[in-house]
């Protein structure tokens, strides 16, 4: 199966050089490119790819916000976003997660990591590097209380789905997870397939978020 993808960045060697990078591989193809958020929604509406890669800093419209409308125009039938950065500590990690990004990557990776990224977000993980996941424990430290005050849907999981969640919240992936409780890969899928659906949930990123905002982990737990 081949991962459809989207470029939209406003340097023209950025959009070539990731182009030619990934149309190199054999399960990938890059199907358009945009030069900003604004063409980049009119790309993606005609295009229907798998996976978005958005620059964060753009003109016309940044990818904020036009992640933000993308995921939210799109719903179910929404292609994963894979932000891209210069830093790896930039200041719209938080928000990018928030409008349902699946996660980062920075504009020097190589050409292994790019392809590795693109496959990991259409997959439905996350890509989150260690110091991306310290940078969002860093400002939740910072919003001290809970944010979000949808707390009592966390009643509606089982004792083994709460579990899960907690556990994808402090970055474990799905075999650490399956290794820790001692089950299959699978029943931790299974599990948290149904996190997501009952707390109406996008993915991964989503489920880290809301994690933390509601208090189920805390930044030094």
């Amino acid at each position: 199966m081949t991962v459809r993808v989207v470029i939209v960045d406003d340097q023209g060697m950025v959009r070539t050089g990731f182009g030619v990078l990934l149309n190199a591989q054999p399960d990938i193809e890059v199907v358009g490119e945009a030069v900003n958020g604004e063409e980049g929604l009119r790309r993606v509406a005609e295009l229907r790819p798998d996976v978005v890669l958005m620059d964060v800093r753009m003109p016309v419209m940044d990818g904020l916000e036009a992640a933000r409308r993308l995921l939210a125009d799109a719903a179910d039938g929404a292609p994963k976003i894979l932000m891209l950065t210069t830093f790896d500590l930039d200041d719209y990690v938080y928000e990018a997660l928030r409008a349902g990004a699946s996660g980062f990557l920075l504009k020097d990776a190589s050409a292994t990591e790019l392809a590795d990224a693109v496959r990991v977000v259409a997959s439905g993980d996350a890509l989150l590097s260690p110091s991306i996941t310290r940078r969002l424990i860093a400002e939740f430290s910072r919003l001290g209380a809970p944010r979000a005050p949808h707390r009592k849907r966390l009643d509606e999981l089982t004792e083994r789905e709460t579990e899960v969640l907690t556990l994808v919240a402090r970055g474990l992936s799905n075999g650490e997870i399956a290794a820790r409780l001692v089950v299959a890969e699978q029943t931790v899928k299974t599990h948290f397939g149904r996190v997501l659906m009952k707390l109406g949930l996008r993915d991964r990123p989503q489920a880290i978020v809301y994690a933390y905002e509601v208090g189920l982990v805390r930044p030094g737990d």
